[in-house]
């Protein structure tokens, strides 16, 4: 166990002085109840679960911390919905995945690594990012959670850059941006896509993102932020 641990601490960017945190927080409770009873009882393995229970507080109080420092013009109800779309389910999974946790965790002999629940995979990255608060405090799960959750491209999905971006070119009377679909890169689980808007031919924006809907908010966003378009 020890040589993965070190593969996923460069991954996490964070050394363990308790390795035996990260250990726990990748054991499924497959794995722990086959555990206790091959040892019938002695030496004890707990899984993951208490400390999911804890890193879903601690994901919770960095997402709206740092949501709430960048978005002062933003409301309580604007951010309530942003924070519960950068934490659902579906989005620590994906976080999960770019941590290749799956392959890192430790299962029962009857469950099926290539065939983990996305609820599974949610539950193990909140699980870290507990251990890694238990061990060093809250700097080390707040950068982890700002490199995979709170990026351009993941905040440009929470807010509607397409709508505002559309209704500041029209004000400008020019015609609706446009968008096209650049590339797309990296496995079936865990691609990633490239847009750009466009206003009329010119290019005025680029991002990137976990699906076609987010690379094109995410270039909407760009785009605002260059304000380079001039009305006609």
């Amino acid at each position: 166990m020890i040589d993965r641990i070190d593969a996923l601490e460069r991954d996490l960017e964070y050394s363990f002085q308790t390795p035996g945190l990260l250990e726990t927080a990748l054991t499924h409770t497959s794995y722990a109840n086959e555990y206790r009873k091959e040892f019938k009882g002695k030496g004890l393995l707990g899984d993951n679960q208490r400390l999911e229970f804890l890193g879903d507080a601690v994901l919770e109080l960095i997402v709206s911390h740092e949501l709430y420092k960048k978005h002062p013009n933003k409301n309580e109800g604007e951010l309530t919905r942003a924070r519960a779309t950068l934490v659902c389910e579906a989005s620590l999974a994906a976080a999960a995945e770019t941590l290749s946790l799956r392959a890192y965790m430790l299962l029962g002999r009857g469950e099926a690594r290539d065939a983990i629940r996305p609820s599974t995979l949610a539950d193990a990255f909140e699980a870290v990012l507990a251990a890694m608060y238990l061990d060093g405090g809250f700097d080390a799960p707040k950068a982890l959670v700002r490199r995979l959750l709170l990026s351009s491209a993941a905040e440009a999905d929470v807010f509607d850059y397409k709508t505002a971006y559309q209704e500041l070119i029209q004000s400008k009377g020019l015609p609706a941006p446009s968008y096209r679909l650049l590339g797309e890169s990296g496995p079936e689980h865990n691609k990633m896509f490239e847009a750009a808007v466009l206003v009329g031919d010119v290019v005025t924006g680029r991002g990137q993102g976990r699906s076609k809907r987010v690379a094109e908010r995410a270039a909407a966003k760009a785009a605002m932020g260059k304000g380079e378009v001039q009305s006609s």
